[in-house]
This record gives structure tokens, sequence and C-alpha cells, in this order.
């Protein structure tokens, strides 16, 4: 089964570490004589990225055997709206100190709306305001900006939320600014950015490993498949049946970015992190160019992993 069949194409530099068995089923590697050759992935997707006229960083994570693929991996990106997950985290975190944080209820007003510049679902609820949950829930699922300024608020503002990135060894994210100067994405601008690989590891440490307490963890998870804007990007770019959790992002210079897990049937997941951006302001976004991204990933792991080669 071939993922996609498009025109558009990126470029991403592979590196691969030694791979090896970490016990089953899911994580039986194909000998490597069956591997495609690393320069024979790098001259497809330097030919996607040629056509897509802009950059992309790519970090992933098949955990059923530690192989990673990354390009472009420790350049910095404009994360946008992707850095929704790292303040949802630090509010579940600060949430197994004090149990009854997420029900409770975060009052704001029309001004805090409409200085946020998108708020889907708080703009529904200024007069009774949301508990923490259902900020967490519209940050996530809906990307609501006025739901993310209210729970940074809540953290203690945007240092807190840096802090709380280095408390689980993320050392490049830099969260700088409220909604939505974040998205401005200046080329060379430090500010509001992060690496690919960064991002990848913390995403690794708070949904798969043990970063936060299992029932967090859960509800993290549970938030991120129940993500309504990524049905054009990682999600597009998977084979029917297989469960995504991503949180997207987009931004000036046709920054467009996706991050998640993958889970294919029966298989250990996948972490897969997308950033793109281009060097005019008002440049066009293009979501299958993360779509194509995550299907050449997917294509390159199954090489080394037959669980995920079963299922294409």
């Amino acid at each position: 089964m071939k993922l996609f069949n498009r025109n558009a194409v990126f470029v991403l530099a592979v590196i691969l570490s030694p791979v090896y068995m970490s016990g089953g089923v899911l994580a039986e590697p194909i000998k490597p004589s069956l591997q495609t050759p690393a320069n024979e992935i790098q001259a497809k997707l330097a030919k996607l990225e040629s056509s897509s006229g802009g950059r992309i960083g790519v970090y992933a994570i098949d955990t059923a055997n530690n192989r990673k693929i990354e390009y472009r991996g420790s350049e910095r990106f404009a994360f946008c709206s992707t850095s929704k997950v790292i303040v949802v985290s630090a509010i579940l975190k600060k949430s197994e100190n004090i149990p009854t944080l997420l029900q409770k209820t975060i009052k704001y007003s029309q001004k805090d709306v409409d200085k946020s510049g998108y708020a889907p679902i708080t703009k529904k609820y200024i007069n009774n305001g949301m508990s923490v949950a259902k900020l967490c829930e519209a940050a996530l699922d809906y990307s609501d900006n006025t739901a993310m300024n209210l729970l940074t608020q809540t953290l203690g503002g945007v240092n807190a939320v840096t802090m709380y990135a280095r408390s689980i060894n993320d050392n490049k994210f830099r969260l700088d600014r409220p909604e939505p100067e974040l998205n401005t994405a200046v080329p060379g601008d430090l500010r509001d950015t992060t690496t690919p690989e960064a991002m990848g590891a913390s995403l690794q440490q708070l949904v798969l490993k043990d970063a936060l307490k299992l029932p967090e963890r859960e509800q993290l998870l549970s938030w991120l498949k129940s993500n309504t804007t990524g049905n054009a990007k990682i999600r597009a770019g998977v084979p029917k049946g297989w469960i995504v959790g991503d949180k997207t992002g987009s931004g000036d210079y046709g920054t467009k970015n996706d991050i998640g897990i993958i889970y294919p049937p029966k298989c250990s997941p996948l972490v897969v992190v997308v950033y793109t951006t281009q060097n005019k302001k008002d440049a066009v976004s293009h979501d299958e160019v993360i779509a194509s991204a995550t299907g050449m990933l997917i294509n390159e792991f199954a090489n080394t992993n037959r669980c995920i080669k079963q299922n294409l």
C-alpha cells in the first residue's frame, strides 16, 4: 500500500541510530539487508523540500527500536500553537499536587477574548467562565487562544511555562509572548521557538514516559486524540485505521506545524514532529507538506520494523 501519491514533497535528512530488539513482536526488526539506503530517502525528501519553497524541520522516533529520523532537528522553528501541549502539560503537572485545580472556574472578559485573536470555544462562555479542565480541552482540541492565555496566566506567566519545559529536560523551548503575538514566526527571531528534536523528546516524555503521572498522562493523550484541527496534516499521512493524537500550529511566513503520537495497529507508537516555514510573511502554507512528510517517515520506519510494514 502506498501511503500517498502527491506531487508536493519535502526534505529531510535521515539520521539512523542502531536498531535493536526491545523484546516482543512489536520491536521485531527487519534485517538490515532490507533497509532502504539512507541516501535514497534523503534524495526523495530533498526533491520534495526543494519544491516546497520553504524550510522543514523533522524529528521522529520509532519507540519499538528507538530508531530516529531527523532533518534540521536542531534548528529553531516558531512552534506556534504546538506550544499548547507544554502549557496544558504544565497544568496537569500542577494538578497532581492540587487535585481541585482542574475543577476551578476561571472568569474572563470580552476583552480577553477579543485580544486573543481566535476563541471558538471561550467566546461562548464569557458570562460564566470555564473550568481549567475545559480550558485545557479548548486549547488542545480547538486551538483556542483565549484558553491558552488564561492557562498561561494560571501557571504564573510565560516564564513559568518555559521553566516547566526545563523541568522535563527541554532546554530549547522558550515561550516569550501570549497569543496571538507568539505566531509572528519572523525568520531568525528566537522568541517563541523550539527545535523539532526538543519538542519530539518532550512529547515522548509527556505522553509515553513518566513526566506526568498515569492519570494525567492518559488525560493528555485523550485530549490529543480528540483534536479537531489536524485532519489534513499528520492524520492525512497515516493509513486508514491508525490512531493519531496531535496538536497543530500555524503562523505568519507560511508557518504550519503538527506534532503527534501515531499508533499503528498492535505496534509500538511513533513520535512525529513536523515544523514548516517560509521566507515571505504572507506566504501560503500547505497542509499536504506535513501529510507527505509523515507518510515518508512511516514508509522509512517500515524498513526496520516488521510490525509497521505488515500494517501498510
